[in-house]
C-alpha cells in the first residue's frame, strides 16, 4: 500500500511517551500535565444530573445555549466584553479541538502562522497536520520576552495567523498590555488573523493579570480566543473548551468543528454550566493552592540543581536539566525517571532551536503530598 506522506513525520509526543514510561515504573508523573486532582463537586453533579435527565443526544454544532450564554456572561463580567451567545461562541471538544477547527476554517495550505517559541506542540503539530507553516519567533528566559524585530522580520508575503498563548504551556509567559499592543499594531499593519489559546487565565501568581488579546483596542475583529474547563476545573479528560470570535469567523469555524468532532461531549456541556456558577472565592482559593505547589517544586528543583525559570502563569516550570549529565534532554528525562522516579518532558517538545535540549518541563498540578514525595526523590540527586 502507498500511505500519505503528510504526517510521515509525526510521532506520538514525548509529553505522552514519558506518560507511558513512568507508568511502566510506577514512577511519580510530573511530565503530562494531566492535573489528577479532585473535579468540584457542582461540575460532577451537574453530569450526573445530566446523564440522569437522559440529556445524552447531539447538541446544536455550536453547542447548547445555556452554555454559550454562560460563557457569554463570563466573558463580561471579567473582561468586559460583550459576545452573542447566539452567533459569536462555539463549545468546542477541548481548546486544542477548538484550534484545529479554527485554523482548518480560517488558513489554507502552505499559509504561515507565527508561533512563540517555546510552543505548546500541538499547535505546532496541528499547524503541519493542515499543511500549514509555522514560523517561530524566541521568547527568552527569565522573563520570556521576545523582539519586536524579530517579530516583525518573521512576517513575510504568506504570513496569514499569529498564535499566542497566555499564559504560556510551557514557559509560564503572561503576556503583557505592551506586548499584546504591538502583537495587535502588525496584525492590522500586514492583516493578520490572531488566535489566542487562553486556557491558564485563572492560574496567575505574584500579582499577575491575564489581559485578553480582544479587550486590545482593534483587536477583536481579527481575534479567535480560546478558552476552556480542563484546567480550571480539573477535568481535563472531558475534551471540553470553547471561543470566541467575530460571527463571520465563528460561523466558519462551527463548521469546520462539526465536520470534525459533530458536538462537544453533551453532558459535560450541562456540568459545566453549574461550574461557571461558581463564586469568585473557588478561583482564588485555586491560585493560593497553585502557588503553594509552585513553591514545592520550584524549590525542589533548586536544591536538586535543576535551576527553574519560575513561571508567572499556568502549571508547569521550564527547569535547566544539563547539571544531570546527558547530551540531549530526552536523555536527560529518562535519566531522571530511572535514578529518582519523577518524569518530566524533553524541552525538545517545545523548541526546535537547540536550546530545548537544555531544559525539562515539569507539572505541578498534583496533590501536595504527591509534590512532597517528588520533592524528596529530586533531593536524590
Amino acid at each position: 500500500m502507498q500511505l500519505g506522506k503528510r504526517l510521515e513525520s509525526l510521532v506520538i509526543s514525548d509529553i505522552r511517551a514519558m506518560s507511558r514510561a513512568c507508568a511502566a515504573v510506577g514512577g511519580i508523573n510530573l511530565g503530562q500535565g494531566i492535573c489528577d486532582l479532585p473535579t468540584p463537586p457542582p461540575v460532577a453533579r451537574g453530569a450526573i444530573e445530566a446523564i440522569e435527565r437522559n440529556d445524552v443526544v447531539y447538541t446544536a454544532p455550536e453547542g447548547i445555549a445555556p452554555l454559550r450564554r454562560a460563557v457569554a456572561g463570563k466573558l463580561e463580567r471579567s473582561y468586559g466584553l460583550a459576545f452573542d451567545p447566539d452567533a459569536e461562541l462555539v463549545v468546542t471538544s477541548g481548546a486544542t479541538g477548538g484550534f484545529a477547527a479554527a485554523c482548518l476554517a480560517l488558513f489554507d495550505p502552505g499559509d504561515e502562522v507565527i508561533v512563540f517559541e517555546p510552543y505548546y506542540g500541538y499547535h505546532v503539530n496541528t499547524l503541519l497536520t493542515l499543511g500549514l507553516v509555522p514560523k517561530l519567533v524566541p521568547t527568552r528566559p527569565p522573563a520570556w520576552n521576545f523582539d519586536s524585530a524579530e517579530l516583525e522580520a518573521a512576517i513575510g508575503p504568506r504570513t496569514r495567523g499569529i498564535v499566542v498563548c497566555t499564559p504560556s504551556n510551557p514557559s509560564g509567559k503572561v503576556f503583557s498590555r505592551a506586548e499584546l499592543d504591538l502583537v495587535t499594531a502588525l496584525a492590522e499593519r500586514h492583516e493578520l488573523l490572531a488566535i489566542t489559546d487562553e486556557i491558564y487565565e485563572h492560574i496567575l501568581f505574584d500579582g499577575a493579570e491575564h489581559v485578553p488579546l480582544a479587550t486590545r483596542a482593534g483587536a477583536r475583529s481579527r481575534t479567535v480566543s480560546l478558552g476552556g474547563f480542563s484546567k480550571t476545573f480539573a477535568v481535563t479528560g472531558w475534551r471540553l473548551g470553547y471561543l470566541s470570535a467575530p460571527e463571520p469567523l465563528a460561523r466558519r469555524i462551527t463548521v469546520a468543528h462539526d465536520l470534525l468532532y459533530v458536538c462537544a461531549p453533551t453532558p459535560l456541556q450541562h456540568a459545566m454550566v453549574a461550574g461557571l456558577a461558581m463564586g469568585a472565592d473557588y478561583y482564588e482559593a485555586m491560585r493560593r493552592d497553585y502557588a503553594d505547589k509552585r513553591a514545592v517544586l520550584c524549590d525542589a528543583l533548586d536544591r536538586a540543581g535543576l535551576t527553574p525559570f519560575v513561571p508567572a502563569g499556568a502549571y508547569y516550570v521550564l527547569a535547566d536539566v544539563r547539571r544531570v549529565g546527558h547530551a540531549t534532554s530526552r536523555a536527560a528525562c529518562h535519566a531522571l525517571l530511572e535514578r529518582v522516579g519523577v518524569a518530566s518532558v524533553p524541552g525538545t517538545s517545545f523548541y526546535a532551536d537547540p536550546v530545548g535540549e537544555t531544559l525539562a518541563r515539569f507539572c505541578f498540578a498534583k496533590e501536595l503530598d504527591v509534590l512532597h514525595e517528588a520533592a524528596r526523590r529530586l533531593a536524590r540527586l
